[in-house]
């Protein structure tokens, strides 16, 4: 009998699966909404201008060809720290691993910094306190939903997702008149043949292409969804396309409804719109914007701390991200770790400084996973396909569109 409990003892703790498939498209709808929509709309209509919902449809595009090729990989391959597996897969080299599983955290990182200015903008339309004292109540917040427990962290992900769609659809609705005239201005949103238009758009595409990111977090919580080879692509793609939509028409409304150097210049735009175009009082889309920014951040750290724990399984992190606490089944010290640095970003850099270096980081790794893809699809040519496959070219276009997003940023 001793000798059965010691053996008990030794088994490894492992992460519980319990993410079904809708719960994992809000995860991922929940984290690209929080992300992009209330935190940097304005931002991106002070760099486009007008045509702030074109940046955004040419973000989607590109985003597009990279969620198909992490589909197929997270079918073949559905572990944590999915991007430096999906690289090992290709390459086998261990540095390059360790380097993309890195970047992955970092880009959580700073991405979670970015919802945090979001978070302080919005609290302060109900009262003010010293901006480092609101980022550290908004770490302290999703860190210790994080540690709790998965089954906590993505039930309350789904929650607040149905809050973040239903802030959205007021928004949506106080805008109605404005959206109207869509159907007679629609000409204003076709650019003219000028570069100096379209380096605007682009730019304003590379600061969107931040607000697409949260389906590459989905992959990175594989050993706790059911299912993952069939639900993961599902979840990929349905994520995507629903905020896409979401994002087109919260675009236009908001560029046809408020001039765009009040849009670009108020820290919540959201409550600004409803303030301006109707009777609702501002808390409430106030409040509902500070919950979903808390979403957002909430994936990210979860994302973070299971690609350190991911990556410590495969040795190219230090051991001790990888212990699982006995009861909450988490990863807790890769978890404070990731906390810690998201307090530090967040109270050092500005918000447009964030996201701008989330995008770089991040279209540099999906170029690399586009890659990986086409390599893997290459070296098992001849393999029985079992899992969700897209055509070669899919990786190799995702690959050419990410190089040259990035070349751009460099005119």
């Amino acid at each position: 009998m001793a000798a059965i409990q010691v053996l008990k003892m030794q088994e490894k703790i492992a992460l519980k699966r319990v993410i079904s498939l809708p719960l994992l498209i809000f995860y991922g709808v929940g984290t690209i909404l929080g992300a992009g929509i209330y935190s940097l709309t304005g931002k991106i209509a002070g760099i486009s201008g007008i045509y702030a919902p074109v940046s955004f449809i040419l973000s989607a595009f590109i985003a597009a060809f990279v969620a198909f090729t992490y589909a197929e990989l997270s079918s073949r391959y559905p572990q944590s720290a999915g991007e430096a597996v999906f690289v090992d897969q290709a390459f086998g080299k261990l540095w390059l691993s360790s380097i993309t599983g890195w970047g992955i955290v970092f880009t959580g990182i700073v991405s979670a910094g970015v919802m945090a200015h979001g978070f302080n903008g919005y609290l302060n339309e109900f009262f003010v306190l010293p901006e480092v004292i609101s980022l550290l109540i908004y770490v302290i917040f999703i860190t210790v939903i994080a540690i709790l427990g998965i089954s906590l962290s993505v039930n309350t992900v789904a929650l607040v997702t149905m809050v973040e769609i239903t802030g959205i659809i007021m928004i949506l609705y106080v805008t109605q008149d404005s959206l109207q005239t869509l159907s007679v201005r629609w000409y204003e949103f076709i650019p003219p043949f000028s570069w100096d238009i379209w380096q605007g758009i682009v730019f304003g595409a590379f600061i969107a292409f931040y607000a697409f990111i949260g389906f590459e977090d989905m992959v990175n919580v594989a050993e706790e969804v059911v299912e993952p080879e069939n639900n993961l692509p599902i979840g990929i793609i349905m994520a995507l396309v629903m905020t896409t939509f979401f994002y087109v028409l919260v675009s236009f409304s908001s560029v046809l409804t408020l001039p765009i150097e009040e849009l670009a210049n108020h820290t919540a735009p959201f409550a600004l719109i409803i303030k301006q175009n109707s009777q609702i009082p501002v808390s409430i889309i106030s409040f509902i914007s500070l919950i979903a920014i808390l979403n957002g951040a909430l994936v990210q750290i979860v994302m973070g701390s299971r690609v350190l724990y991911g990556m410590a399984e495969k040795g190219i992190a230090p051991s001790i991200f990888k212990n699982i606490h006995t009861k909450t089944r988490t990863p807790v010290v890769a978890t404070l770790f990731f906390s810690i640095l998201l307090f530090a970003f967040a109270v050092w850099f500005p918000i447009v400084m964030l996201a701008k270096i989330t995008s770089f980081v991040l279209l540099t790794i999906f170029a690399l996973v586009n890659l990986s893809l086409c390599v893997i699809k290459l070296k098992h040519y001849h393999d029985k396909e079992r899992f969700f496959v897209v055509p070669f070219v899919v990786p190799a276009i995702g690959l050419f569109l990410c190089l040259g997003f990035l070349l751009l940023q460099f005119q």
